[in-house]
This record gives C-alpha cells, structure tokens and sequence, in this order.
C-alpha cells in the first residue's frame, strides 16, 4: 500500500506529511532528550520516584497531541498480587464505527547504567557526536515513545483530529527492562480500551542504520538461579583440598557440559529453527560486537542462524568470595545466574525442563542443586501474511527511501505473546531505531539521528495510509 507515484514522488497529502515531520524533528529531539534525562529505572534499589516523574511526562506528551479522548497513567498488580507494578501510561482515542483501532507500544523505563566509568559522557546527559545521540534509553526504548509522539503530532497537524477515522491506543510500559511482570494484568484491566486490529510494537531494531527492517522472529528466554552445594560449611583447602570437591569446582565442571568443543548448546531437548537468514560476515560480526583479535565466533552454522534461530546459554551472574577476600578455602555453594535463549517456535517452559534435566543429570561428585527465581519468555514468531505488513514494508521503505528487510533478533520481547493471546486477531508489527552500534543495555548507548528522522517518517506514513484505507473501506 504505497501512495508513491511510478516515478517515485509522494502523493500531495504524503509530501505535506512528510514536511510536518521534518518541521517537528528539532521539537521531536528536543523532547527525547528531556526524556533520556530522567533516569527512570523499576530496579528496587533504584529512585522509583524518578519512573512516576518519566509517566508523568510521556503522559503530558500524549496529552498536548491533542489527538487522545483520555490520557492516564495505571499500576497493576504484579502476577502473584502481592503489589503493584510500575505506572504505565494509557492513551485512547476510539475509532470511528467500522474504522480499524491501532495500539503504539514503547516503555520509558530503562536498563541500570552500570559502571559510570564505562561511560564516555554521563549516562542520563545526552550528547551529541558523530551523528548519534549518546544516553541510556536514547535508543531503547525513549526513542521509540518519540517516534510515536512525533509520528502523532504529524497526523494532527497534516490530517486533524476531525478527519481521523482510526483509532489509536498508545501504550507506554514502564516495566519492560524488569520483566514486565504486571504486563498481562494490565492487558486484562484495560482489555475493552487496548482491543485493536493492528499493534506497532517499537522496540527493535534494523538491520543497519539505514536498512529498515520488519522484525519477524524473536527467540525467548528461560533465565534461573542455579545453586550449587557441596559441603555444610567451608573448610580449609590445604587440609582437605584433593579429597573434597568444592562447590565451584562442582560448578564448573557441571556447566562446562553444556556446550560442546565448538560452542554450540549441547543440551538434549533444546530446539533450532530451521530458516534461511541474510549474509553477514565474520568482519561484521567484529567491527559489529567487539570480537577480540584471536578469538573466534562460536557455534555453526550461519552466523545470523546461529543469532536468530539457535539456543544460547549464558552465565551473566555469579555469588562468590571476591578477589579482594579470597582465602584457602573450599567453598560449600556457589550461586549463578544462567540465562537460555530460546530458538523461535519452542516453549520457553519446554526449554526449562530441558536445562533442568540436563543439569541434574550431569551434577558432578553427586552435588546438590537447587533452581530459583524462573523467569520464563516465549519466543515470537510473527504472520506475515496479513494487510498491515504489507502497508507497513511500503511504509518503512518510503520512509528511509530503502527496501524493508524481515529481520530476527536474537534477543526476546516475551510480553509479545501476552498481546498476541490477548488479542488474537491483531496483526503485529515489531519495529524500532536501534542498529548494530546501538548499544542496547550496555554503556555508551546510543541513537542513530538520521535512524530516528526515518523512523518518525515511516510511521506518520504508516498512520496516514491506514486512516486513508479505513476512510475508503
């Protein structure tokens, strides 16, 4: 659904829209960066007073648009009821009768900054270098509320509130960096308001800063404390070292098991996905992560293969004596955190028991374990075959003046498939700004600024030529 002529010019109505974003980008990076300020975080040990500041100022956002019959901020209780979850904002304007309703999802909570000294400028200043904006949540996922707000401010200024015949749901969560544990309450409560026929998911990313990409597959995740135990108290490792297997020898040698000689998950009832991926090449994979020199990539197969459609297993934490105290000691337990991705197309419950069995089958010199704190994810595989991708591929490619791509990402958005339960007939677009040098979760986070002019044009485009479908329908 393209409103491009055989020449490649817009439509009168798509040049006055397109003139309308680029009026508003200053005000649009203006804003982000009043956003990426507020350093809201739903840790606990973080100012939490600092996340009802970031509702409060996306919600003023939807507000002055102009575009919304109400605007409000909620908490719901988390999954076992015992409190609440973070404020997620809630923007509503209802669709004409027989009009399609169109939810915009963001979150304006962020990942921890981590080490400050990581950074190369404060992680809540932005600043401006090379083309790229640098803060935490400047790409993941401000810039994704921002390119709801501007794409809105666009429409209201091109097409007006009195000739909008869609409706729109905006949605910004402010719990998806901590688990988007009150999500699927929140999608009860308000089920009546958030039905819609198709949902703008922006929280992905492209597969470079200037190819735009549908992001079609996602893999899930299955993340759990492991706690390793062999003795009932420390012991002195000169007195009993050579008879006494310590916990983190017991540790180690268990999960050594779980990858083979080349890298691979080598664990029994872990699935892969079978699917063609692009070209992309071990030079990019260096430029693209950091790989040192010497050290090779892992796994086989392609390397997007191994990415998009393959299980991971990573230990991103660990409990055990410090360097600064360590001691000749044999250590009793030692507690890790393992996080498995999990290839599209398999239950992350399902992938769990895999990893479970497997770990107690393998427990070296008869250790104990114990499994805490499961947090499990399903995979996404998104239909492809509905009307919206295809306005959507049109949209994307008027908007960065280059052909949309189908993308997988290796990472996980698992409170997709809460909306996909819940609304089981919407049609779902996964979008975002972020490209390989983003930086996601990591220090010196960053926003591609042409990436993001794009982004905002490709989505007014898209809400423009909706509104025009449903006015001809």
């Amino acid at each position: 659904m393209s409103s491009t002529a055989p020449d490649g010019t817009f439509s009168a109505e798509d040049e006055a829209l397109l003139e309308a974003v680029a009026g508003g980008f200053p005000a649009a990076t203006g804003d982000l960066g009043s956003l990426v300020k507020i350093p809201g975080i739903a840790w606990p040990a973080f100012d939490q007073s600092q996340l009802v500041a970031s509702a409060e100022r996306v919600a003023a956002l939807a507000r002055d648009t102009g575009l919304f019959d109400s605007v409000d901020i909620h908490r719901e209780p988390v999954d076992d009821g015992s409190e609440l979850g973070q404020p997620g904002v809630l923007a509503v304007r209802r669709a004409q009768p027989g009009r399609p309703t169109i939810m915009l999802y963001a979150h304006h909570d962020v990942q921890p900054p981590g080490d400050d000294e990581l950074w190369e400028t404060p992680p809540f200043e932005p600043t401006v270098r090379d083309g790229r904006i640098y803060a935490r949540g400047a790409a993941d996922d401000k810039a994704g509320i921002m390119t709801h707000i501007a794409s809105l401010r666009a429409i209201a200024e091109t097409v007006g509130s009195d000739d909008l015949g869609i409706g729109i749901v905006l949605f910004v969560e402010g719990e998806e960096e901590y688990g988007s544990r009150s999500f699927a309450n929140f999608l009860d409560a308000h089920a009546d308001d958030m039905r819609s026929d198709v949902i703008v998911v922006a929280d992905s990313g492209n597969l470079d800063s200037e190819t735009p990409a549908l992001t079609v597959s996602l893999r899930g995740n299955a993340k759990f404390h492991l706690t390793v135990r062999t003795l009932d108290h420390a012991s002195h490792s000169g007195m009993f070292g050579g008879a006494v297997p310590d916990a983190m020898m017991a540790a180690t040698t268990l999960i050594a098991t779980l990858w083979d000689e080349n890298g691979s998950v080598a664990v029994d009832g872990l699935a892969v996905r079978d699917a063609e991926t692009a070209d992309y090449s071990e030079a990019q994979l260096r430029e693209e992560t950091g790989l040192l020199d010497g050290v090779r990539p892992i796994g086989d197969g392609s390397l997007l293969g191994r990415i998009w459609n393959k299980p991971t297993v990573t230990v991103t934490g660990i409990d055990f004596t410090s360097v600064a105290s360590a001691s000749n000691t044999l250590s009793p337990e030692v507690t890790m955190v393992l996080s498995c991705r999990v290839a599209p197309g398999q239950s992350s419950a399902g992938a769990y028991a895999a990893l479970e069995r497997h770990l107690r089958e393998h427990a070296p010199f008869g250790a104990h374990l114990s499994f805490t704190d499961v947090d499990l994810g399903d995979s996404v595989l998104v239909d492809t075959g509905g009307w919206a991708v295809e306005a959507a591929r049109s949209a994307l490619a008027d908007g960065y003046g280059r052909a949309a791509v189908d993308y997988g990402i290796g990472g996980s958005i698992p409170f997709i498939s809460d909306l996909v339960e819940r609304f089981p007939g919407a049609q779902i677009l996964v979008t975002g700004v972020e490209d390989p040098h983003s930086r996601a979760h990591s220090p010196n986070e960053s926003l591609h600024i042409d990436t993001f002019r794009n982004a905002i044009r490709s989505e007014a485009l898209l809400l423009a030529r909706l509104n025009r479908r449903a006015l001809s329908l």
